[in-house]
């Protein structure tokens, strides 16, 4: 007897208002869906591709009215070249030892992501998050994710990065890092050594989320040249001189 192969349907739903985590006075909306099944990776790759963002088993994009100020962008790897701020900070940080690990939450990490989330981001939602919370955003992936982490010769974790293996590059899903060692610029580090590690993997980019021009927290992306933003039209060149 012949069988035929059903495929489900894909749906996408809009969030409701909340206020955005970025801009003061401005309303955030999202479209979302799930990534779920055997097509998982794919899907994420393709959303990705399209300029959504991947957080527990959801693929999100802003729908905010009237703003459009979040530009999602990806850094060309082959391309990149880094001048003498970039050298000196990998030189500060040619000590660390980065090794990936099992997307499994732990309380060394947890106590890490803590630290950081209340010096840095402590009017955000997710410095109150607790353990659990932490773990259901590390652990609850339907696709290729690993954590990599950044030690101290004593073996001090320093740094984490949650990162996605897409089938065109790495995506930064979310790092953190020791707030008193500051002078290391550890965030920084991060970037150039994932794109060292995407060039190891011969993948072409690695897609940085979305970079904000009006907020500090998010404008430094444009740092990390050439960058490639998402629009109309696609994949383009983003000029620093861009606002959305």
């Amino acid at each position: 007897m012949e069988q035929t192969l059903v495929r489900r349907p894909h749906f996408f739903f809009t969030t409701a208002p909340t206020p955005c985590p970025y801009l003061k006075d401005r309303m955030e909306r999202k479209v979302v869906t799930e990534l779920s099944g055997a097509n998982a990776d794919r899907l994420n790759d393709n959303l990705s591709r399209a300029g959504f963002r991947r957080s527990h088993a959801i693929a999100y994009t802003p729908a905010c009215s009237g703003c459009t100020a979040c530009v999602p962008v990806r850094i060309i790897a082959a391309a990149f070249t880094q001048h003498r701020t970039f050298r000196k900070i990998y030189r500060k940080n040619a000590d660390l030892t980065p090794a990936h690990v099992p997307v499994t939450a732990t309380e060394e990490h947890f106590d890490l992501f803590e630290r950081y989330q209340k010096s840095r981001h402590g009017d955000g939602d997710m410095a109150n998050m607790g353990f659990y919370d932490y773990r259901s955003m590390v652990e609850d992936s339907p696709v290729r994710t690993f954590i990599t982490e950044y030690r101290l010769p004593d073996e001090t974790l320093v740094a984490a990065c949650l990162t996605d293996q897409l089938s065109d590059g790495l995506s930064a899903v979310y790092s953190f890092y020791d707030p008193e060692l500051g002078e290391r610029s550890l965030g920084t580090y991060m970037v150039l050594w994932m794109i060292e590690e995407t060039l190891r993997r011969g993948l072409p980019f690695v897609y940085l989320g979305y970079w904000i021009a009006e907020s500090r927290k998010m404008a430094y992306k444009s740092r990390f040249t050439p960058l490639e933003r998402f629009g109309p039209g696609g994949w383009t060149p983003l000029r620093v001189t861009d606002q959305s």
